[in-house]
């Protein structure tokens, strides 16, 4: 999910400290000298008011988009009892294999529900780099829109998907609409500089908690009052999730300004979807080929960052995806139950990203993803040893402990390498690594999942993200 990040962050930044050395080069008559300084220092690291526009924004989409979380084990069971179209002849297409590897027919859901996540999150891979490169073209205000009337649209199609197939059109047009993520990042990249620019990135990270910690909880209220014998019993949440849609769109319009003027643009559309390629090209991107003018040495490190990175995420990702099967499948727990975990694991994130990580000296952020690595091993094999719902707890809560401190401290060790105006493509290369983990690791998971039980697949799994942490603890930053 990345951008042109390179070329935007030069912007900002020859922006905003041209304006700043001239302004610093005018003599202060002598009764003003004090407060002008304070002032300057002020609108320097103060967070720019567009991007408290982008929390609200992303909040929004964050809310409607995690609503399904809770649901989706009962929406698959829904399309498998009364779909005898595109579901039952995916169905049946598997049966032989099913019956000879003896995987339950109720774990089908599973095998569809990763398929379904893999493609959504691939299409996000996709459509990401080319939306950024569309905005450098057409502005981001534009493609924000676009992508908030696809992501309405696509709620709106869910609402009414009575089969199968209408809720796979659905996830089509949500996954390649959701680009706006990585565009939020480009309009916090166009009005920040270099001081004020983690400030207004917390706020993503903030947005992104408080979404994983209410839209479950949302969710789940809905289903607790539904019928779920009758037709569309999903009616209700997917149109509030469409309303929390349409919401945005009209916040955009009304609060939004275009924060890449004309005069900045890429001025050929031609540049700027190629340079988009080096964000889709899998060979490019294992080997930082949009990085250019880096020693031979940080180019070898930041190579072992990214596969380490993309790893991790590629088998964190698919159990991560199936422990929402796994409660449903083997605890019996109904969507409210669901939304307590998500509760219980999003707030004790939020809390350690926001008293602990953020605050990290930098001779420990290494030390402390290492641990978060090795802490999500025990965590996975502890889910999938559990037979009771305080043992499930005491490993999710091991994997909230671990989720705090790893990408955060990982993305921080990778912003390290390249000089300033580097340092967008560097992490735009590394959050698509991240963005194709999460794109191949539900399918797989969910395979697992479904071919041979979930304690073999955590287990394994979990065993499995010991390569990672030995990875990073051995390479030489």
């Amino acid at each position: 999910m990345t951008y042109n990040l390179d070329e935007l962050k030069k912007r900002s930044v020859v922006a905003s400290t041209s304006h700043n050395i001239s302004n610093n080069l005018k003599p202060a008559p002598k009764h003003e000298k004090v407060p002008e300084s304070a002032k300057t220092i002020t609108e320097i690291t103060r967070t720019h008011r567009t991007a408290y526009i982008i929390f609200v924004s992303l909040l929004l989409d964050l809310l409607a988009f995690t609503m399904i979380l809770p649901l989706l084990p009962s929406l698959l069971e829904y399309y498998r009892k009364n779909d005898n179209q595109l579901y039952g002849y995916l169905a049946n297409s598997i049966k032989q294999f099913q019956l000879w590897i003896g995987a339950p027919e109720r774990f089908t859901s599973v095998l569809f529900g990763g398929a379904l996540g893999s493609m959504f999150s691939f299409l996000q891979f996709l459509s990401s780099p080319i939306v950024g490169a569309l905005s450098d073209y057409y502005g981001r205000k534009p493609l924000m829109l676009l992508c908030a009337t696809g992501i309405a649209a696509s709620y709106g199609i869910w609402a009414y998907s009575e089969s199968f197939l209408l809720f796979v059109i659905a996830r089509f047009v949500g996954g390649i609409s959701k680009g706006n993520v990585s565009l939020c990042m480009a309009v916090i990249t166009d009005v920040s500089n270099q001081q004020n620019r983690g400030k207004a990135m917390a706020l993503v990270g903030i947005a992104f908690s408080l979404g994983f910690i209410a839209g479950p909880m949302i969710g789940a209220t809905f289903s607790r009052f539904s019928d779920k014998t009758g037709t569309l019993w999903f009616f209700a949440p997917a149109m509030f999730a469409m309303l929390l849609a349409v919401a945005d769109i009209l916040f955009l319009v009304l609060c939004l300004k275009e924060t890449l003027p004309k005069e900045k643009r890429s001025t050929r559309i031609i540049n700027s979807l190629s340079h988009a390629i080096d964000h889709i090209s899998i060979r490019a991107l294992f080997r930082f080929s949009a990085v250019e003018n880096l020693s031979q040495k940080d180019v070898r490190s930041l190579r072992r960052l990214g596969v380490t990175y993309f790893l991790y995420l590629f088998l964190y990702s698919g159990l991560e995806f199936t422990v929402t099967f796994l409660m449903y499948h083997k605890f019996g727990y109904t969507s409210i139950d669901q939304a307590k975990m998500f509760l219980t694991t999003g707030v004790l994130m939020a809390l350690l990203q926001g008293s602990v990580v953020r605050r990290l000296p930098d001779r420990l952020v290494k030390t402390s993803a290492v641990f978060g690595l090795y802490l999500i091993i025990p965590a996975f094999i502890i889910v999938g040893l559990a037979e009771s719902s305080p043992v499930l707890y005491l490993g999710m809560i091991l994997f909230a402990i671990s989720t705090a401190f790893v990408v955060t401290c990982m993305t921080t060790i990778t912003s390290k390498y390249g000089d300033f105006h580097q340092k967008g493509t560097v992490l735009g290369v590394f959050r698509s690594l991240g963005a194709l983990a999460r794109a191949v690791g539900p399918i797989v998971a969910s395979m697992a999942f479904w071919s041979v039980g979930a304690r073999f697949t955590y287990i394994a799994g979990g065993i499995l993200l010991l390569w990672p942490a030995l990875m990073l603890q051995y390479l030489k930053l």
